[in-house]
Parts: structure tokens; C-alpha cells; sequence
């Protein structure tokens, strides 16, 4: 795999090789760098389940 990062003053050229296997292709052209971090450990994407989290919503005093 090789990705080219531009990083505000160049680019930036990274390449990952694996020793056995495959790594998935991705059915769209942009990444989150979450989805490239799960990517780049062996994840597959559709696979991956996002469970619904509790989120404390601050009251405001009025």
C-alpha cells in the first residue's frame, strides 16, 4: 500500500508492505485516518459496527 499525505509544506510518501495476505479495498476514494488506521490493521470496513453511546448533554441554568 502507499499513500501520499500532503502535509502543508510537502508531500509525504508512506509504504506498507504485508508479509501474507491482502488488505481490503475500500468501496470510496476518501479515508477517515480511523478507517485507514482499521484498514492498515487488517479490518474489514463493512464489517465494522458503531454501537450507540451514551452522551451527557450539559443543562443550561437559566
Amino acid at each position: 500500500m502507499k499513500l501520499l499525505l500532503w502535509e502543508g509544506d510537502g508531500f509525504a510518501l508512506y509504504h506498507k508492505r504485508l508479509e501474507r495476505g491482502t488488505y481490503e479495498l475500500p468501496a470510496v476514494s476518501v479515508l477517515t485516518s480511523y478507517q485507514l488506521s482499521l484498514l492498515l490493521q487488517g479490518v474489514v470496513l463493512i464489517s465494522v459496527r458503531h454501537r450507540k453511546r451514551y452522551q451527557h448533554t450539559a443543562k443550561i441554568m437559566q
